[in-house]
């Protein structure tokens, strides 16, 4: 589990996260969600240890990340995989050298182990024939894949996304959606998506975290999300007539 207590940022004057208090769950999808400016991004970059914050903690498992050593943060970030928004995978490099490039980072393990453990990872995301193609050769999909197979190749405990559907057509989006839910039970992983995409929201979305304007303005679950009355999230959420219908029809059904 990460815990997080009256988290703030800022840069300069400008106070991007205000007091941010929340718990993202093992074994589950905790998504991120708000509006363009809303401070998500910034929030998932703070969990990452990318960026200091002035006041709060972040804490994994019981240990505050700000109390850690050198050591012992190199240490948790072994235990975290990463799947950027575009993939971000080394275009000079092979598929299998790419999902490999975690493990010569943090391991020490023979290039045999390194090549039967990436060939477990290759085919747990369908792509048990894909080594040798270039990241150029693959389609979006078959990219994002290769990303969520480098960011579980050394068996993380934690596994953080940035937009894995952005640029996806809707059919591949839900492809890459229930293959990150799977994998995370799967794994028993404590998964946190930062996403805009109401569609991962409602396949997805086992607990939610809504930012609006740096506050945490609301959080729950995709069941708890068509009952809320707080007005900043049904903006959000229902700005499409499809959402509208949906909820109308939740409701209808559950009266």
């Amino acid at each position: 589990m990460i815990e997080v207590k009256d988290l703030h940022k800022s840069f300069g004057d400008a106070h991007i996260l205000k007091g941010i208090s929340t718990t993202f769950e093992k074994s589950k999808t905790n998504l991120i969600i708000g509006q363009s400016g809303s401070g998500k991004t910034v929030f998932l970059k703070c969990l990452l240890g990318l960026f200091e914050y002035e006041k709060g903690s972040i804490s994994y498992e019981g240990k505050i990340f700000n109390e850690l050593n050198t050591n012992e943060k190199r240490d948790l970030r072994a235990d975290i995989g990463m799947v950027f928004q575009g993939s971000a995978l080394f275009d000079s490099m092979t598929i299998a050298e790419n999902v490999m490039f975690p493990l010569r980072m943090f391991t020490k393990q023979s290039f045999s182990e390194m090549e039967d453990r990436v060939d477990l990872v290759l085919k747990r995301v369908n792509l048990p024939d894909a080594h040798k193609k270039m990241p150029s050769e693959a389609s979006g999909g078959m990219q994002k894949r290769v990303a969520i197979a480098r960011a579980i190749v050394n068996n993380p405990k934690y596994l953080f996304c940035d937009e894995p559907n952005s640029g996806l057509d809707p059919k591949t989006a839900i492809v890459i959606d229930n293959l990150i839910q799977e994998i995370t039970d799967e794994y028993q992983i404590t998964t946190v998506i930062n996403s805009h995409d109401m569609n991962s929201v409602m396949e997805i979305g086992e607990k939610i975290i809504f930012l609006k304007n740096g506050y945490k303005e609301w959080e729950g679950s995709k069941d708890t999300i068509f009952k809320t009355d707080n007005e900043a999230v049904t903006n959000f959420v229902y700005s499409s007539n499809l959402f509208k219908k949906v909820r109308r029809m939740y409701i209808e059904e559950n009266q």
